[in-house]
């Protein structure tokens, strides 16, 4: 496990803990890796979630299917990222989303329910695990907030902004890991809909924008 210490210490789940806690604790989280092609199903709707995912190579895209078969991309996440604490935190038996991955991916496989339980070797580092695992759910309820932020805009342009004014950083550049088609689904907006509202943004000289990358003016 030693090899991996370097991409999940990134995740807040892992914050001060070193490389030697690191390999110890996984032990007692009955820690295991996974490999998946681009294309594989990690979790299906419906399937039994008895563990939380750490992203350690590679992406995922999380989906949810409605009664029609209307496809939602709830996110796409990559390297440290976490996928399932939610769902294993609040005892969902059955997932109700899928998790696929979108190209050749490695997954940290970590029991939940021994995160909160003091194991027989008696981990120093125990303590602080519980004290991440807390933030790092605030952490993703604060994201479920902000697409929820996204969601209740009225318009098309309005959601685009919105979605951009999130992913902003120092650089005047922003990066969106999403297709056109996954950037629509996320946005719940048909996808020629999104098209033409970006090339109508462009023209007013509200944005600027190549494939994924924009630019807010």
């Amino acid at each position: 496990m030693n090899q991996f210490y370097n991409v999940a210490k990134n995740n807040q789940l892992f914050e001060g803990i070193t490389q030697s806690e690191f390999v110890a604790i996984l032990t007692c989280l009955s820690a295991r890796v996974s490999s998946y092609a681009g294309g594989d199903r990690v979790l299906l709707s419906g399937d039994q979630v008895n563990s939380l995912g750490l992203i350690l190579s590679g992406n995922i895209r999380i989906t949810r299917e409605d009664i029609r078969g209307n496809v939602t991309i709830l996110a796409k996440l990559g390297p440290p990222e976490t996928f399932a604490e939610a769902l294993v935190c609040a005892e969902v038996s059955q997932s109700p989303v899928t998790v696929q991955a979108t190209e050749d991916t490695e997954i940290l496989h970590i029991d939940y329910g021994k995160i909160f339980v003091a194991c027989d070797n008696d981990c120093s580092c125990h303590e602080q695990m519980v004290k991440n695992m807390t933030k790092l759910l605030a952490q993703k309820n604060l994201l479920l907030n902000r697409k929820i932020e996204v969601l209740s805009k009225r318009t098309t342009r309005e959601k685009i902004l919105c979605l951009l004014d999130h992913h902003k950083t120092q650089s005047r550049q922003i990066i969106l890991h999403l297709n056109r088609e996954e950037m629509a689904n996320y946005l719940c907006v048909d996808r020629s809909a999104l098209s033409s509202e970006l090339s109508k943004m462009r023209d007013d000289g509200l944005i600027r924008y190549e494939r994924n990358k924009f630019e807010i003016v």
